[in-house]
């Protein structure tokens, strides 16, 4: 496996892969000051021709940064499942996505492409997480969620069932969602409350 991104992020997924027994052969970073993460040598910005049938995982945590580096990425992309997690058989997850350490994902749920599922995150049955979406650690989603494209649900949030998470919306650590959040929304409390939009849709 290779990583892009030499971050700490990149750090729990090396743990998550050693865990699976699967190797992690070089990490590719734009800093140049970076050597080595892990004992993992980090050998520089991106190349295409480096080992360019190895499956890759872009090891980044800002979802708006590990889209943009997916547009650039010509390797196949693997998926990385810690052992301690719980993956129904039913369950669909897609290319360059992680499921964490102790992550819960129920029956009938489908995770996009460059989805962080984080450690301790619950995500029940019936629900749909979008590409590059982050479910953080503790996070909470009920029954019949759907999380759309680059969405952050932040540490230890509660999303209530049935409702729709926007766009690149943001739900703050320890937030009780109990209402649909628009796309670029941010929302905190408990009960959440939207507090801005990051752009207009």
């Amino acid at each position: 496996m290779l990583l892009y991104g030499a971050s700490g992020h990149a750090k729990v997924i090396i743990s998550c892969l050693h865990a699976s027994r699967t190797s992690v052969e070089a990490i590719f970073d734009d800093d140049l000051r970076k050597e080595s993460l892990l004992t993992i040598p980090v050998i520089g910005p991106y190349q295409t021709d480096y080992e360019s049938n190895a499956p890759l995982i872009v090891a980044v945590g800002d979802n708006a940064i590990r889209h943009r580096l997916t547009q650039t990425v010509r390797h196949p992309y693997g998926i990385a499942i810690h052992p301690s997690a719980q993956v129904d058989s039913s369950v669909q997850i897609g290319a360059g996505s992680v499921v964490l350490h102790g992550a819960i994902l129920q029956a009938d749920t489908r995770i996009g492409s460059h989805v962080i599922i984080n450690t301790g995150a619950s995500v029940d049955h019936d629900c749909a997480v979008g590409d590059f979406a982050h479910v953080a650690p503790g996070a909470v989603l009920c029954g019949g969620i759907r999380v759309e494209t680059g969405a952050l649900i932040g540490a230890g949030a509660v999303i209530c069932p049935n409702l729709n998470i926007g766009k690149w919306a943001i739900v703050g650590a320890g937030a009780v969602v109990i209402r649909p959040v628009p796309d670029y929304a941010v929302v905190v409390g408990n009960p959440g409350r939207i507090i801005k939009l990051n752009k207009t849709a």
